[in-house]
Order: C-alpha cells, then structure tokens, then sequence
C-alpha cells in the first residue's frame, strides 16, 4: 500500500462514484444527469455542499435527511467506496497514464450498468455506444491493445451474444437476451479485447446459470423467470480487467498439453 497514491486515487474515485450515483438514478428515466443540484428524494430540499460529501456526509448525517429525517439509501456510500476502490485498483493496475484515465472511466461505466439493469432490467445506450467508440480509440492510444484486438472485440462480442439471443428465440420464440446486453459485451471487447471474450462469456454464463437456478427455487416460476445478465457480463468483465495476465496464463496451461 502507498498511501501517497492509493488515498488521492481513493478520494477521485469516491468524488466520481457520486456523479455515478445520479447517473443511476435519473439516465433510466430520462432526466438530466447534469441539472438539478442533488436533493433530498424525499422532501425535495436541495443538498448543500457539505450535506453532499461522499461517504462522510452519509456519515455525519447518520443516514437520514437533516430536513424532514427520511432515510437515505445505503447505495450512495456503497457505491462511493466501491468506485473509491475501483480507482486505487486501476491506479495499481496500470500506474500514472492516459490507460488508467481510461480504464477508470470503464469500470465506472460497468458499476452503473450493474445497478441499472439490476433495478431496472435494461442497458442504457447512453453508456454503452459511445463506451464501444471510447474503447476503440483507447486501443488506439500509445500502450493501447492495438485497433485489431479492439474492433475484433467488438464484431466479436456483439456478434456471439446476438448469435445466442437469435438461436434462443428460434427456438422457443421467446425474447432470451436482450440488445443492451448484445452491445454491452461489444463495449467491453472494445475495451479489452477479443482475447477477454471467453473468460466474460463463459465466466458470466455460469455465475449466471447459478443465479438463475436460485431465483427459479424462490420464485417458483421455472423457465419464466427473468434475470438481468448485464450486471454478469460487467462484473465478469472487471475480474479480467485487473487479473487478465493470470487467467491467461491459466487458460494456457488448460489448453496446452502438459509440457507444452
């Protein structure tokens, strides 16, 4: 740990994780993310400055409105910290460069993804097309993945998932997968790659499967029951993202006979 970086990085990725926040909670329904200033949801009282401090005004207020005493969520500092988090592990990741800029902006991307279709069952396109343009060029920067890693991501991640989603309704005229998904997985080949596609695809399906399984028990719907498999896709995204070197060494040794 280095306390002279990790808290700076902390502290950006805390300030970025509020803006995060209101693009959870107003891009679904169409608001603005920029106008209004940030209010009480449930008096509507406008937040001062120092009532709108991520994580220690949560704190301080001791999570309820100072107005009218309504609770306030448990995402909001939630999602400060993870995004705080987030940004010391991109900062040790890839160190002081325009990579880091980069992949930060990403993993943020993915955290509103998760909390939108989680709540809300859907991708916005506000986040993932210019997420696929921004990833292209990111490969293009120096160090980048290089353009020819990127746009086979994209063709390829796109195209896999809209393969599945096509098979699924031949076969049971039933809508399986949706487009947010299709071009959410394009954004995230155009960020890491081709060569990340079989962890996310493999790797979300199965954490998936699982999940499905138990939302099937509880439910009791069977075959009916409807998951979002976006929050899948990005958190699978995010395990490659900061441990590709050892999934790719460990998917090597799988395929390569012993010796080899």
């Amino acid at each position: 740990m280095n306390p002279a970086t990790d808290i700076p990085a902390f502290i950006l990725g805390a300030i970025l994780g509020s803006f995060v926040n209101v693009v959870i909670l107003r891009l679904p329904e169409k608001k603005s993310i920029v106008t209004p200033p940030s209010a009480c949801p449930a008096c509507g009282r406008r937040l001062p400055w120092h009532e709108n401090v991520p994580i220690l005004s949560f704190i301080a207020l001791l999570g309820r409105c100072r107005s009218c005493g309504s609770a306030i969520s448990w995402q909001y500092p939630l999602i400060e910290a993870a995004c705080g988090m987030l940004a010391v592990a991109v900062l040790r990741r890839f160190g002081l460069s325009f990579a880091a800029v980069g992949y930060l902006a990403f993993s943020l991307a993915l955290v509103a993804i998760i909390f939108i279709d989680m709540r809300h069952q859907i991708i916005p396109d506000a986040i993932s097309l210019p997420g696929i343009v921004c990833g292209f060029l990111l490969a293009l920067a120096p160090g980048g993945i290089g353009w020819e890693s990127a746009l086979i991501g994209i063709l390829a991640g796109g195209g896999s998932l809209y393969a599945i989603a096509l098979s699924y309704y031949l076969l049971t005229r039933r809508e399986g997968m949706g487009g947010g998904d299709i071009k959410l997985l394009a954004m995230i080949g155009a960020f890491l790659g081709w060569q990340s596609l079989p962890f996310v695809v493999f790797g979300s399906a199965a954490a998936g499967a699982l999940f499905g399984i138990g939302a099937m028990l509880k439910q009791g719907k069977g075959g009916k029951t409807v998951i979002p498999y976006g929050p899948f896709l990005s958190l699978a995204a995010l395990v490659f993202l900061f441990f590709a070197p050892e999934i790719m060494s460990l998917g090597a040794r799988l395929i390569l006979p012993a010796g080899q």
